[in-house]
């Protein structure tokens, strides 16, 4: 098994960390690791350390850095507009997007969206994504944390303009024509993926989508869940860049 990965604020400057807080707890009460035992730092922005354990303490660990290295950002950059879903829909698909490699996840309130994020209870949603995103990242051992966009969310308007900044806009459509697996793609930039809601994206959206430069795309004859199509499109994005 690969070694478990802490998040941290920054990568120690000297060679020797104690490692405190909730990762720390994590570490020591809940992995249990020893004396002895190797793990990996990352500070979420590109940085990673190698470390092994010389202590444990109380929910603490001392540990003495062994290598550091920085993962450059990927580019072009796999960014999908995830329409808000009901239940913990959304949740799993940040969740599975994350281990696969999504490099920024923008919540969209698009009109058949059955829940609708309004004021608090927005703040929380977006703030379980946030979660969720940063639990995937550590066990995928990720030297980048995806960032997840939206205040707390993003209207169509807003995702419009921003395929029209992106490299490629495509949106999944059940109705498209053009597979994803041949569409063009850039060699820099931002690859704006958009994965409507569970009604599916509305005429209107869907024009106004492509009057900024979307693509409507298609993964194949099967019609997928909302918390899947995102999955399985970065799956198929990650093998055309050569990042699978």
């Amino acid at each position: 098994m690969s070694e478990p990965l802490f998040l941290v604020e920054s990568l120690p400057s000297g060679d020797t960390l104690t490692l405190t807080g909730p990762e720390g707890h994590h570490a020591a009460t809940v992995q249990r690791l020893r004396a002895g035992e190797r793990l990996l730092l990352a500070d979420g922005q590109g940085g990673i350390a190698s470390a092994v354990v010389t202590a444990v303490g109380r929910g603490t660990l001392d540990l003495t850095v062994t290598s550091r290295e920085y993962v450059a950002a990927a580019d072009p950059r796999l960014v999908v507009v995830q329409g808000i879903a009901k239940g913990d829909r959304g949740e799993l698909a940040v969740q599975a997007m994350t281990e696969v490699g999504v490099d920024e996840i923008v919540p969209w309130a698009a009109a058949r969206s059955v829940t609708q994020w309004r004021g608090e209870r927005g703040a929380r949603s977006r703030d379980k994504w946030v979660a969720t995103a940063r639990e995937a990242a550590k066990q995928a051992r990720r030297a980048w944390l995806p960032v997840v966009a939206g205040a707390p969310d993003e209207s169509t308007n807003t995702v419009a303009r921003r395929i029209g900044a992106a490299g490629a806009g495509l949106v999944l459509h059940e109705e498209a024509e053009t597979p994803l697996s041949t569409v063009p793609l850039p060699a820099t930039g931002d690859i704006v993926l958009v994965v409507g809601p569970e009604g599916g994206i509305a005429p209107t959206e869907l024009a106004a989508l492509e009057a900024a430069g979307g693509v409507p795309v298609r993964l194949g004859t099967q019609v997928l869940r909302t918390s899947t199509a995102g999955v399985a499109a970065l799956a198929v994005l990650s093998a055309r860049l050569g990042r699978w």
